[in-house]
């Protein structure tokens, strides 16, 4: 049964974790006991042999020999080895967990979607989730040994009610040589096709939620079966063992305790128990138990996943949800906040303080500026108020025309130029004078006072260089061909501010 410790952890205070180093159940002293006895054991032993039982010469040799282990000890790697192959032991030990086949989608999807209170709809439900419940024994069964200790064969996952015989027939007669937990999945596919076609699934879209939750259900179970398949590589596992192993053999010899007559270097200190070396092998040694009871989770150690109570919560609590809680409604009511206009669920004398703190808002929310660091900059180069320079950005990407196009196009660009009212009613894009219908080439005479065309606010037309020579005419056409003139709107009133302005309609006109 899994350890669980959260709750004397839940506050820190001090010497918190200290506590926790009194349990036995689950603890690295119930794991690792026997072989710190062994390795202290075989430590005395030579120690007392070096002591004892050796000639002179023969000390001198185990000394040569302890000085020469103790010192190329430290090139086996073992914290990097071992510290990588913990961290992927335990990186697949809660990948496997959150594989474990839950039920608990599917059988909402089950109860939202197999309709019926009649018995034949009771009988559809549950026999979806114990078909469910039955891929998830097989598979279980197939990796856990907790699991097949309690179903040895599928006579007792029959005699559990998991399978009928009928069922059991059709299971053991199909012929395939692979594990087949996946036959169940088939059959809930089989029977969820069956109730659509009676109309117990209402409609497709209903059926294909009910088998989506069904393809991750068989998708976890599937993943289980590959865990077990695929372990770690076992060179990984035997290198790492061999690491260790071979490190504390090192250690037997070469941390043993010399005469301080001989005078060796760091040999000034004669005890009986190796202390630190004690620790090290508690910590390394331990290290390396921790991987060996997580690297298969589905044994019978203290703290393996609970494959049994698994099942039995699972069948229970699916066949209550589609069974006895379908259809099961509470009367509506109105709640307890119905009218108020901040909901706030009331606090216990011991979390009233709660209310006292301020709201998160975000990390910038406490950030202060001065003033002058909170006003806008002017780009460089730039003389005007912001937001008045597109007109001269434009005038400058345009090519430059001599002539009329010239004008036609310095006026085009002042339309573009923000003006102050530039919000105009429909009624007063109409022309007020007959300039605007004229035909081309009298329109340029036209003494109208537009503003757009007045003097002052028109685009300085470039004069030709002396001497220069007309452009030559476009191929294709007449040299007496004159350009095409675009007729000018008429004078303007001011218009309420909140109408469009109307510059994009006048470009339409243009073109």
């Amino acid at each position: 049964m899994t350890v669980t410790y959260t709750a004397r952890v839940a506050n820190t205070r001090f010497g918190g974790f200290s506590q926790l180093l009194l349990l036995w159940r689950g603890s690295i002293y119930k794991l690792l006991w026997r072989e710190l006895l062994g390795f202290l054991g075989l430590y005395m032993a030579l120690s007392a042999t070096y002591r004892f039982v050796l000639s002179e010469g023969q000390k001198r040799y185990f000394e040569k020999l302890v000085i020469y282990c103790d010192q190329y000890a430290s090139l086996i790697p073992i914290s990097f080895v071992l510290g990588f192959y913990v961290t992927l032991v335990v990186h697949r030990w809660w990948d496997q967990y959150l594989c474990m086949p839950l039920p608990d989608a599917l059988m909402c999807a089950v109860a939202g979607t197999v309709h019926g209170r009649d018995e034949r709809g009771r009988l559809y439900r549950r026999t979806l989730m114990r078909y469910a419940g039955l891929s998830a024994v097989l598979i279980l069964r197939s990796v856990s040994t907790a699991v097949f200790k309690r179903f040895p064969t599928v006579d007792h996952v029959v005699e559990a009610g998991f399978m009928t015989r009928e069922e059991r027939k059709k299971f053991e007669n199909l012929n395939s040589p692979y594990n087949k937990f996946w036959v169940p999945c088939v059959w809930f596919c089989n029977l969820a096709a069956q109730a659509r076609r009676e109309g117990r699934i209402r409609d497709n879209s209903a059926l294909k939620l009910l088998l989506e939750e069904l393809n991750m259900f068989r998708a976890k179970c599937g993943m289980l079966f590959h865990y077990d398949w695929i372990s770690v590589p076992l060179v990984y596992t035997q290198v790492v063992t061999i690491a260790v192993y071979s490190y504390f053999l090192a250690c037997l010899i070469g941390r043993q305790f010399l005469d301080p007559a001989q005078g060796y270097k760091g040999h000034d200190l004669d005890l009986c128990v190796p202390i630190f070396t004690l620790l090290q092998f508690f910590f390394y040694a331990g290290w390396l138990k921790v991987a060996e009871q997580l690297i298969n989770p589905f044994g019978e150690d203290d703290d393996d996943f609970e494959t049994n109570f698994l099942i039995d919560r699972n069948f229970q609590v699916s066949m209550l949800a589609v069974d006895e809680m379908y259809d099961d409604l509470a009367v509506l009511e109105k709640d307890l906040y119905w009218d108020a206009t901040e909901a706030r669920a009331p606090y216990t004398a011991a979390t009233a303080f709660l209310l006292q703190q301020p709201s998160f808002q975000g990390s910038t929310f406490d950030i202060t500026l001065a003033k002058e660091d909170m006003q806008f900059q002017r780009l460089d180069g730039v003389d005007g108020p912001l937001g008045e320079t597109h007109g001269d950005f434009l005038q400058r990407l345009l090519p430059v025309a001599t002539g009329t196009a010239g004008g036609l196009l310095g006026r085009r660009l002042s339309l573009l130029r923000p003006r102050k009212n530039s919000c105009v009613s429909e009624a007063s894009t109409v022309p007020s004078c007959a300039c605007a219908t004229a035909p081309d080439g009298a329109a340029l005479e036209c003494g109208c006072e537009d503003p757009l065309l007045d003097p002052s606010l028109r685009e300085a037309e470039p004069e030709p260089p002396a001497g220069s020579e007309p452009p030559a005419p476009v191929i294709g056409s007449t040299a007496t061909e004159p350009f095409t003139l675009v007729s000018m709107p008429g004078p303007r009133g001011l218009a309420p501010p909140w109408l469009p302005s109307p510059i994009g309609e006048e470009e339409e006109n243009l073109a």
